[in-house]
């Protein structure tokens, strides 16, 4: 067992257990003493409610949860434990916790002191909200004063808070069914957790604008609820078959498929150029180099860079973090003689202000930086006749919120990150919920101007909310973590595959997933399924990729989008399967030919029914 689980997520840790709680028509998830995937009647009402605490940085502190007691009836259930929430300080929050549900309610409390002064972003509880079937629809919200907000539920991203000072949010789940969530105890608010593609609408504790992190004094106590009431007619209908075999739609989209590029890092030098015929084997045509001279990089980094193009003939982009220290024609002129004395020919320049790769959340000021406007000028002054990029170095985030002015430009780039906020498998694969939102809002902002996205990868390169990222030497599943084992197991080819099925139809220019070596790269370091120095599953998704770049794109529709995701060509078929159970896909005729996708083209029966295995990516010649 633990060779299939180190074979798929690349650890053998097992994911965190759940309990089904159900009462009459309403069934909630419960895990890790929080509460997922509330339903009515099969229909998702919430995605989540939780009671959270956040350290300085937004990192997530563990509960140790103590004294757990579960009863159900048939008619109710009810849930009380303790939990402790320890700070990197050492400092104690320790919270009693009644959770309690009915046919038709769910309340959840929470009673919490500290036997110190507790230092943190946040403490206490976050609702999430679908973005499916939910996103641009009515939503009714009663203020602490008592007034009523009739509104809709934002469409596009919306990079502030939609919603402010909420007592109660009413929503429709499904025909004939509403329901109505209550917060009491605080002042909360509401954050479009897609832009860190997080499939939610979010409703949290504590409005961003007061300072953060703050202190829970020691001894003081402080309680908070929530109530969840939901309204149904008695015809409402249920919520249709999960297990019913997926169908696919294809149709042409007058696009092409994207090109392939791989990241490079200065740290990785060494093994990148032992791992040049890599990118050969996956048809990357760009190499995109990480260059950060707050961070020390200079002529060495360079000179590597210059090495590795020129014997794998690929074009460079220079990822530019610009410090804004010094007079920008100065400082700009000062990067392309380092470029110029490490013969480094690049095909285009991508420039980020530093201090940009931070967030500046609601209520913040912002740092100072120079006007992009003036980035831009000084970058083309210094580096004549190459194509240059703007955008965010981090993430949608930070580029929703501060837009870069398209006309100096030759095209726009961001990359994105599924852990910031939760590191469960689930989540991390609710995240394409909210990713086809992140390019169509970007497309809305941009039109048609040329687009890239990435590098972006399941662990977290650099931290915009904090000092660092989380280090994660024992191989968890943590947010915002610099290393994810996931990424070099099966479930990590089948983020990548769906990844890249969610982007393609927004007619992306580039898109990079990996860096070449390392721990966001292709190549197997010690200790993983897969033997070391061959090739991660992930590598040969990306190989398929690479095969279709410049290719017609055929749009791929399925009935199930939370379990199954594709992309395809006029005679080419490629599904991720992002789920823990085998998947059925439907279609319409049988096709030529169907192999998974891994080191060794395992051939399937090529069936009008096929089987996709956990995490499984296939392959299917039409």
């Amino acid at each position: 067992m633990s060779e299939d689980l180190l074979r798929l997520y690349g650890t053998s840790e097992r994911a965190p257990e759940s309990r089904t709680l159900v009462a009459g028509d309403l069934s909630v998830e419960l895990q890790d003493g929080n509460l997922r995937t509330l339903r009515f009647r099969g229909q998702e009402v919430l995605r989540a409610v939780a009671f959270l605490v956040r350290d300085k940085d937004w990192g997530t502190c563990s509960a140790a949860i103590a004294d757990l007691a579960v009863a159900e009836t048939g008619l109710g259930f009810s849930v009380t434990y303790n939990a402790r929430f320890t700070a990197p300080s050492g400092a104690n929050l320790d919270c009693a916790i009644a959770i309690s549900g009915t046919a038709k309610t769910v309340t959840f409390s929470a009673h919490c002191v500290s036997d110190a002064d507790f230092e943190t972003a946040r403490a206490g509880f976050v609702v999430l909200h679908p973005v499916v079937g939910v996103a641009g629809e009515p939503v009714e919200v009663r203020h602490g004063d008592g007034s009523i907000e009739r509104s809709h539920w934002p469409q596009e991203i919306e990079p502030w808070q939609p919603f402010k000072d909420i007592a109660a949010i009413t929503h429709q789940v499904a025909p004939g069914i509403a329901a109505m969530t209550a917060f009491g105890g605080d002042i909360f608010e509401m954050e479009d957790q897609r832009n860190w593609t997080d499939g939610s609408y979010k409703t949290y504790v504590r409005p961003l604008a007061l300072p953060w992190p703050y202190r829970v004094a020691k001894n003081e106590p402080f309680s908070q609820t929530i109530a969840v009431e939901i309204r149904a007619e008695d015809d409402a209908a249920r919520a249709a078959d999960a297990s019913d075999a997926i169908t696919l739609q294809l149709a042409p989209t007058g696009l092409r498929f994207p090109e392939i590029g791989v990241g490079l890092r200065p740290e990785c030098l060494a093994q990148e150029l032992a791992a040049l015929k890599t990118l050969k084997t996956i048809g990357a045509r760009h190499l995109i180099g990480h260059f950060d001279p707050g961070a020390g990089h200079g002529l060495a980094a360079l000179k590597g860079y210059a090495e590795i193009a020129e014997k794998s003939g690929l074009r460079m982009t220079l990822e530019l973090a610009v410090p804004c220290k010094r007079p920008l024609q100065e400082e700009m002129a000062g990067f392309a003689a380092l470029v110029q004395g490490a013969g480094l020919t690049l095909d285009t320049l991508f420039v980020c202000p530093s201090v940009d790769r931070q967030s500046t959340p609601p209520g913040s000021s912002w740092p100072e930086c120079p006007p992009l406007e003036e980035v831009y000028v000084a970058a083309r002054a210094a580096f004549p006749g190459v194509r240059l990029g703007g955008g965010m170095m981090s993430y949608f985030t930070e580029l929703n919120r501060k837009r870069v002015p398209a006309d100096p430009i030759d095209y726009v780039s961001h990359c994105t990150n599924p852990i910031v906020h939760a590191a469960d498998d689930l989540s991390v694969m609710q995240t394409f919920e909210a990713l086809r939102h992140v390019v169509s809002s970007t497309r809305a902002i941009y039109g048609d101007k040329p687009y890239r996205i990435g590098p972006s990868t399941i662990a977290m390169r650099q931290n915009p909310y904090g000092s660092a990222t989380k280090d994660n030497a024992a191989g968890g599943r943590i947010p915002m973590a610099n290393l994810d084992p996931r990424h070099n197991g099966q479930f990590g080819a089948a983020w990548t595959l769906a990844y890249a099925a969610t982007v393609v139809p927004a007619g992306l220019e580039v898109l990079t997933l990996s860096t070449l070596t390392g721990p966001y790269g292709l190549v197997a370091g010690e200790g993983e399924a897969t033997l070391q120095g061959d090739l991660r599953p992930l590598a040969h998704v990306l190989a398929r990729l690479g095969i279709l770049a410049g290719e017609a794109v055929h749009a791929v529709e399925t009935s199930r989008p939370d379990a199954l995701l594709g992309l395809a060509s006029k005679e080419r078929l490629l599904l991720a399967n992002i789920t823990a159970k085998p998947q059925v896909a439907a279609l319409s005729q049988p096709p030529r030919r169907v192999s998974l996708i891994g080191a060794e083209s395992v051939d399937l029966p090529a069936s009008e029914r096929i089987v996709v295995p956990p995490y499984g990516c296939v392959e299917i010649v039409l």
